[in-house]
């Protein structure tokens, strides 16, 4: 009897190595690997240092620093506001500016609105960074 038991134990412990093991090895293949990591936090960052550099050509312009300075607004505060923003505010910004610098080159804004747009610009960025 003893014999059996034991033998019947062993064939279920064999049985559940068996169907333990392709699972194992599936599991594997949905491992992310740390190349592919790498390539990730390389193109995030990169985006975010292309969307920082849009913004702050933009609030580095000469018409830029002279709105803010009308507006009594710190350049120096918000130029390192700027890397504080988050992927998401800090790509919104960066395409608006896009669109602003575009439009004034293409004469579709007046120095004006321009300055407007600046100023709001700059506000914006210490609003939000104030908020956090």
């Amino acid at each position: 009897m003893m014999k059996a038991g034991s033998f019947l134990f062993l064939f279920v412990l064999l049985l559940s190595l068996l169907f333990a093991v392709p699972q194992v090895a599936l599991a594997q293949d949905h491992v992310v690997t740390s190349s592919d990591l790498q390539k990730d936090v390389a193109g995030a960052s990169a985006t975010r240092q292309k969307n920082i550099d849009q913004v702050n050509g933009f609030i580095s312009s000469s018409e830029a620093q002279k709105a803010m300075k009308s507006a009594h607004i710190d350049y120096q505060q918000v130029e390192n506001g700027v890397s504080q923003l988050s992927e998401d505010d800090l790509a919104k910004l960066s395409a608006r500016s896009a669109k602003a610098q575009k439009d004034f080159a293409a004469g579709s804004l007046s120095d004006r609105d321009l300055l407007i747009i600046i100023v709001a610009v700059a506000a914006l960025i210490l609003i939000i960074v104030a908020v956090r």
